[in-house]
């Protein structure tokens, strides 16, 4: 059953519709407004610089699998200013969700680790596509799409995107961990901030200032940020009219980024999420430790092969912020299982599971910081 409860608009006359382009300002992406989650206080900077990046990110190898809403209960009931009420469904057409598909195989292209996979059951899905005209395009960040209920979105198109392929990708970036690179603390840009706010309360829009401010004149955290440059071009950047950017100056009459991928996208995701050669998998056998030996932010890839049913205990080892996740390959098809994370905590990742034997698994466990990477592990027993 979809989500009935009310939320206030303002005229049905306002709904924002046909082409988005990325030159003005339109209708924008409005990500929900969630916390950070909190580490502990003490954690030292450098250790903290080396986890921030990572919170949101998947482990590499991933399989997102996504869902449109297709029933008819799919949608929730808006109620606009002047008391009345309509519902608003969350079901698309055949050939927004085209678009979508699209935008999912062009991030694909790109020769990245993570795989997309459309499933018919929401349960089975981790993405959740709604198409609920006026509520704005966003995603949530990343993992947080794992706190979301299976009967809720975590993604919106609030307009036809029919001919708006840029603002499908744009939302799966935030999909798959990318943040709004506006707010790229690097960036340089200096804000008219109340003609920013003025700008984002008029229609289309309409937002209040939290979330105006929480989408465009917030700076990221420094530490979340790969790398020092700012890029203009981003398919995660907004577009900006004139009056709105007081510095850098070459931006005062509008900033208008280039439609599609730019390079530092290609080159960002590639290295975040590299493709995985079928020779990068070692086997972990019981009782044999094998060590992670790689560097800070990158990945080892492991199968399992239990030559007996029972619960095993798969931990790492070492002073060390590790992600551990293991999927059960079913006929090619990797399937989530179990995971943990240990990242600003004083202790390891590990879980304990069943395994079956003659079955295949996989485990994926990415570093995100050791202060000796040479002395950490993985076991199984």
């Amino acid at each position: 059953m979809g989500n009935t409860e009310t939320k206030v608009g303002s005229s049905r006359r306002d709904r924002p519709s046909g082409k988005q382009s990325r030159k003005g300002m339109g209708a924008l992406c409005a990500m929900p407004i969630v916390p950070e989650p909190q580490l502990p206080p003490d954690i030292g900077s450098g250790r903290l610089s080396l986890i921030r990046p990572h919170l949101h990110k998947w482990v590499n190898g991933t399989v997102l699998r996504y869902y449109f809403f297709d029933r008819d209960s799919d949608g929730e009931m808006v109620q606009f200013e002047d008391g009345t009420t309509e519902w608003r469904s969350w079901v698309g057409s055949g050939v927004e969700m085209d678009v979508v598909r699209n935008a999912f195989r062009q991030w694909k292209a790109l020769g990245i680790g993570l795989e997309f996979v459309e499933v018919d059951s929401r349960d089975e899905a981790e993405v959740r596509i709604g198409f609920m005209d006026g509520d704005g395009a966003w995603s949530y960040l990343g993992r947080q799409i794992l706190d979301i209920p299976a009967d809720q979105r975590t993604m919106n198109f609030g307009w036809d995107i029919t001919n708006d392929i840029d603002t499908a990708i744009h939302e799966i970036g935030h999909t798959i961990g990318m943040s709004h690179e506006h707010q790229n603390p690097n960036s340089g840009i200096v804000w008219d901030e109340e003609a920013v706010y003025a700008a984002l309360a008029a229609p289309p829009n309409k937002w209040p200032r939290e979330k105006t401010y929480y989408n465009i004149i917030r700076k990221i955290p420094a530490e979340t940020i790969e790398g020092s440059v700012w890029d203009p071009n981003s398919i995660m950047h907004y577009p900006f009219e004139a009056g709105l950017i007081l510095q850098p100056e070459e931006y005062r009459s509008g900033l208008n980024p280039t439609p599609g991928f730019s390079q530092r996208d290609k080159d960002w995701v590639r290295a975040f999420y590299p493709a995985i050669a079928a020779d990068e998998y070692e086997e972990l056998r019981p009782m044999q430790s094998q060590s992670l030996a790689v560097m800070n932010g990158q990945q080892r890839n492991f199968v399992i092969r239990p030559t007996a049913t029972r619960y095993y205990n798969i931990c790492t080892f070492g002073a060390s912020d590790t992600v551990m996740v293991l999927f059960e390959n079913e006929n090619g098809d990797l399937r989530y299982r179990t995971g943990d994370d240990d990242s600003g905590e004083d202790r390891n990742a590990q879980f304990r599971v069943k395994l079956l034997r003659n079955h295949k698994y996989v485990l994926r466990v990415r570093l995100n910081y050791a202060d000796r990477a040479d002395e950490t592990a993985v076991m199984i027993w």
